[in-house]
């Protein structure tokens, strides 16, 4: 049996920004990128269509809401200004470590993440400092599927090289981790096992 965690209020909290596109509008400025008076506005809005359950890169968003405003910037400085936005500090919850290493004993460990900005799951990593190596680590940006979609989960269960039906799913999301039941992973909710409890749960139990 291979494990996937969750990241973001799962294995680690983190102090996200109040104000999104305030953050990111400072970090643009700072950058020499004009910041237009409604982009608030046009951040919010979604400037291209896709597929349910596909992932957009926040990059690629945030260069669309500047065209659309008529401002170009460079992709290199867009992705520098958002992960200076939102690589905020971050802390490992309580029971992370311990979680981990029992997923460890058991299989091989990935981490399965929502997330739209590249770079920002590994530095969010790097910050948390966890022991533990993760066999695989897939983000929806990276894999082009957002969870609950089937797809970020058979990418996950693929990098762990193990078959949906055989991975065990750690999250704290009732729609986006539970939704890993529909294609046969078994899923743990840590509204229901804190990380606290899962490693005697993980050895009491079969999934």
């Amino acid at each position: 049996m291979a494990t996937s965690f969750d990241l973001f209020d799962t294995l680690v909290s983190a102090d996200r920004p109040d104000a999104p596109w305030a953050a990111v509008a400072e970090e643009l400025a700072a950058r020499d990128i004009t910041v237009p008076a409604d982009g608030e506005t046009a951040y919010r809005e979604s400037h291209r269509s896709c597929q349910p359950g596909r992932e957009i890169s926040l990059v690629v968003h945030t260069i669309d809401t500047l065209r659309s405003c008529g401002i170009q910037a460079p992709q290199d400085t867009v992705h520098e200004a958002l992960l200076a936005a939102f690589d905020c500090p971050v802390e490992q919850q309580t029971g992370a470590p311990e979680a981990l290493a029992a997923a460890t004993d058991v299989g091989p460990v990935g981490l399965l993440s929502n997330c739209s900005l590249p770079g920002l799951v590994e530095r969010t990593l790097e910050r948390a400092a966890f022991d533990v190596s993760f066999d695989a680590v897939v983000t929806s940006v990276a894999c082009g599927w957002r969870k609950p979609h089937d797809n970020a989960f058979r990418a996950v269960a693929d990098a762990l090289s193990v078959e949906p039906a055989e991975l065990l799913h750690v999250g704290d999301d009732q729609r986006a981790d539970g939704g890993g039941r529909s294609c046969g992973v078994s899923v743990v909710l840590t509204e229901n096992v804190p990380l606290t409890a899962f490693p005697e749960r993980l050895e009491r139990h079969s999934y």
